[in-house]
C-alpha cells in the first residue's frame, strides 16, 4: 500500500546510467506485485504456462533485471520475512478488497467487458509462497544477491542502504524513507512507454534523497514518522480521516509532545491499538546483518530449464535475452583487462 507521501515529497529525475556501478537494493515483494499487476494479457488474466502456472511474475523479473544487470546496475533483491501482528489487519482488509474485485471481473466476464475485466483483474494480485520461492531461484540464477529479511523487506533494504551496504532501496512505495533509507530510488522496475488514457505517458526514473526532503519539509526523521503514521502507513490504514498531507505535517511541526499531538488527531476514535505501538514498531522493527552480497556467473542452462522447459518460455527470447547478457558480460572483462 504505501505511504501516501507523493504531494510532499521532491525529487529528481535521474537516467538508469547514473546508477552504474552502484549496489541498489530491491523491495522484491514490491517489484514482483507491480508484474503481478501489470503484466497480464489483454482481458486482465495472468499469464500462465499450459498447466495453469502463474508466470507473469517470471516474465517482468527476468526481462527488467536482465535490463537493470546491462546497465551495470549491481542488483539485491531483499525478502519479507514474518509479518508484524499489527499488519494482519491491513491483510485482512486488502483480501477483502480482492474478493470484492474478483466479484466486480466475473460479473465483468459475463457481460465480455473487456476494459472493466482488466480494471478489476489487477485488484486481485495475490503473491503465493511458490511465487516467492520461483522468484528467489530466478534471481540466484541471474547470479544476484538473495537477502531474507527477518521482518519487513522494505526496513530490511533501507537498514542496508543506512549501513552503506547499498546506494539506494529500489521501491515504488515510499515506506523505506520511513524506514530510514537515505535514498530512494522510484520506477526503475517500470520505466519507459506506458498506455494510459491519454495516450503513452514516459516513466522516467527517479531519486528521492532523505536528508534533502527532510530539509526541505522542515522536520527530522523522527517526525517523518509521525508524518506517516497520521497520514497512514501498512499498521494504521487510512490514518486519520479527514487530515491530508500538508494538514498532517503543520500538525507534526506545532506538536513537539506526540501525546498530545495524537490526543488532539483524537487516534483513540480510529483505531483499537495505541500510537507507541505503531511508532515503535516502526523504529525497532527486526533487521539482519546476516546476509552476504556476492555476484555470480549468470547460470544460462538452469535458467534455460527453468523458463523454457518447465515454464514454457520463448525459447528464442530467452537465449536472445541471454545472449544480450553474455555480450555484455565479455565487454566488462575486456575493458578490466584494457585497464590491467
Amino acid at each position: 500500500m504505501g505511504v501516501a507521501f507523493k504531494d510532499l515529497i521532491i525529487s529528481k529525475e535521474i537516467e538508469l546510467e547514473d546508477l552504474k556501478n552502484k549496489i541498489v537494493i530491491l523491495d522484491a515483494y514490491n517489484v514482483l506485485y507491480q508484474f503481478l499487476t501489470t503484466i497480464r494479457s489483454r482481458d486482465g488474466a495472468l499469464l500462465m504456462d499450459s498447466k495453469g502456472n502463474i508466470t507473469s511474475h517470471l516474465v517482468g523479473l527476468f526481462s527488467r533485471t536482465a535490463s537493470l544487470i546491462q546497465k551495470d546496475i549491481k542488483l539485491v533483491f531483499v525478502f519479507d520475512g514474518k509479518p508484524p501482528e499489527l499488519k494482519q489487519k491491513t491483510r485482512e482488509g486488502r483480501n477483502a478488497a480482492k474478493l470484492e474485485a474478483e466479484k466486480k471481473f466475473l460479473e465483468a466476464q459475463k457481460k465480455d467487458d473487456k476494459e472493466e475485466m482488466k480494471k478489476y483483474a489487477s485488484r486481485t494480485s495475490r503473491l503465493s509462497k511458490e511465487m516467492v520461492d520461483e522468484a528467489k531461484e530466478l534471481v540466484s540464477l541471474l547470479g544476484l544477491p538473495v537477502v531474507q529479511a527477518p521482518s519487513e523487506g522494505e526496513a530490511q533494504a533501507a537498514y542496508m542502504v543506512r549501513k552503506n551496504k547499498g546506494f539506494a532501496v529500489a521501491s515504488q512505495d515510499f515506506d523505506a524513507l520511513v524506514h530510514g533509507a537515505t535514498k530512494l530510488a522510484r520506477n526503475l522496475s517500470i520505466s519507459g512507454k506506458r498506455k494510459n488514457q491519454a495516450g503513452y505517458k514516459t516513466i522516467k526514473p527517479e531519486l528521492i534523497d532523505l536528508s534533502e526532503n527532510l530539509n526541505n519539509l522542515g522536520i527530522d526523521q523522527n517526525q517523518l514518522i509521525t508524518l506517516a503514521m497520521i497520514i497512514g502507513t501498512d499498521y494504521n490504514p487510512g490514518g486519520i480521516k479527514g487530515t491530508g498531507p500538508k494538514n498532517a505535517l503543520k500538525l507534526v511541526k506545532q506538536h513537539k509532545d506526540l501525546d498530545l499531538l495524537f490526543k488532539e488527531v483524537k487516534w483513540d476514535d480510529y483505531f483499537d491499538f495505541s500510537w507507541e505501538e505503531v511508532y515503535y514498531l516502526i523504529k525497532k522493527i527486526p533487521t539482519t546483518d546476516k546476509y552476504k552480497l556476492e555476484w555470480d556467473n549468470i547460470n544460462n542452462e538452469k535458467i534455460k530449464e527453468m523458463l523454457v522447459d518447465k515454464y514454457e518460455f520463448s525459447e528464442q527470447r530467452v537465449e536472445n535475452t541471454l545472449e544480450k547478457l553474455k555480450k555484455e558480460t565479455s565487454k566488462k572483462q575486456q575493458k578490466s583487462l584494457g585497464d590491467f
